[in-house]
């Protein structure tokens, strides 16, 4: 079991701590709002009124103890600052801050957190590849330069073998996963000489560019 600090209790912040609570670990939420603690209670650890830049605040909740702190203060850049700061010097070594912007990002990599994370950025990329491409079923950056994406198999590649198709070569990308949809069955080693199949997706990963070239339309 593993202890997290959880600061801000919006949509974000609610859904990591109750997800992490049901996954067996300790969960302190932390929030301003009376009624948003009240609400998520019963489905964390602790839960406390209280501001987060407050350092003995902070220790008698056992912060001092936590594995991760995940900082989700909003539009507060300031408070997401401070509440950084706090867990900082009180030890906690991995902190995850929901950020707002790029300039708000910039600020908390200058504090050295652990990842920052952009939910409606990230939505947004995620919605509009799989409405540029129909046949792209899951989607995931990581970073500017490098992604994942789960997509029908091109008609084209239908009967042929990952060695046939060349797909490093020819587009500088990798399958690094095959799904039979009618069995269920996801390899994740795919045999190069084995055919792809109709009922196959694949999980695909490269630059986005690369990604968009192979990508179906349909």
């Amino acid at each position: 079991m593993k202890r997290f600090v959880v600061v801000g209790l919006g949509n974000f912040g609610s859904t990591v701590a109750t997800s992490l609570w049901e996954r067996g670990h300790d969960v302190v939420a932390i929030d301003l709002d009376e009624e948003t603690v009240d609400r998520i209670a019963p489905r964390v650890s602790r839960a406390a009124v209280g501001d987060a830049r407050e350092l003995d605040m902070l220790r008698r909740l056992g912060a001092e103890d936590a594995d991760a702190g995940v900082i989700s203060t909003g539009d507060d850049i300031t408070s997401s600052v401070l509440a950084t700061m706090a867990l900082r010097d009180l030890g906690v070594s991995e902190i995850y801050a929901k950020v707002v912007s790029h300039d708000h990002a910039r600020v908390m990599e200058k504090l050295g957190v652990t990842e920052t994370v952009f939910p409606e950025r990230d939505s947004g990329l995620r919605l509009a590849t799989r409405i540029a491409s129909r046949a792209v079923i899951n989607y995931v950056g990581f970073g500017e330069g490098f992604s994942i994406q789960e997509m029908a198999v091109p008609e084209e590649w239908i009967g042929r073998s990952l060695r046939e198709l060349e797909l490093p070569r020819r587009y500088s990308i990798t399958i690094v996963g095959v799904h039979d949809i009618l069995t269920d069955r996801m390899i994740t080693a795919p045999d190069p000489d084995s055919p792809l199949k109709e009922s196959d997706t694949v999980v695909v990963a490269g630059a986005p560019h690369d990604l968009e070239r192979v990508a179906p339309t349909g």
